[in-house]
């Protein structure tokens, strides 16, 4: 191996190791930002053809520098109250856990994440209005906001519908 070789190899490798830090560094910090307790408003459906119910959310967020556990719960004035949590866990930017709070039992969650939002696959554990996917996401929004979406394709019309969007914050 000449000399311009060795130096371009070891180039190479500083700039994969550096990135991989960089990008374990990123996550690390940016899951602390979400770790306390969070409450606000939003809306949920309970089906794609139900009609919209408004709600009441607190939640607890703890964290590590590779996971993400969210626990609360939503309530509606006499309609329903139900307990929600999600547990994900990061390799890079990628996240993979599990969300409870949909009552078909535990659903598997796996994404990543662009920017200041974790875009997550949902693969319930039952059919839920006509299939079992979905699509959540968990946006921080500036230092004191988050909020929290899912939404499912209505199998009559083949159309993105929003099942819940909760808004929330620190506090």
């Amino acid at each position: 191996m000449n000399r311009s070789s060795a130096w371009l190899l070891a180039a190479t490798t500083m700039c994969v190791f550096a990135s991989g830090q960089t990008v374990y560094a990123d996550e690390a910090a940016f899951l602390r930002s979400m770790a306390g307790t969070w409450s606000g408003k939003g809306i949920v459906k309970v089906r794609t053809t139900s009609p919209t119910v408004s709600v009441t959310c607190r939640f607890q967020a703890n964290t590590t520098p590779q996971s993400l556990s969210l626990n609360g719960k939503c309530t509606s004035l006499a309609i329903f109250s139900r307990s929600i949590s999600a547990s994900l866990k990061a390799t890079g930017s990628k996240y993979a856990g599990s969300y409870i709070g949909a009552g078909t039992g535990p659903a598997g969650l796996g994404g990543q994440r662009a920017g200041n939002t974790i875009n997550l696959g949902v693969t319930w554990a039952k059919e839920v209005n006509g299939d079992r996917r979905a699509v959540m996401t968990i946006e921080r929004i500036g230092n004191s906001a988050l909020r929290l979406t899912t939404i499912d394709t209505d199998p009559g019309t083949g159309r993105s519908v929003v099942t819940s969007r909760i808004d929330l914050r620190r506090g």
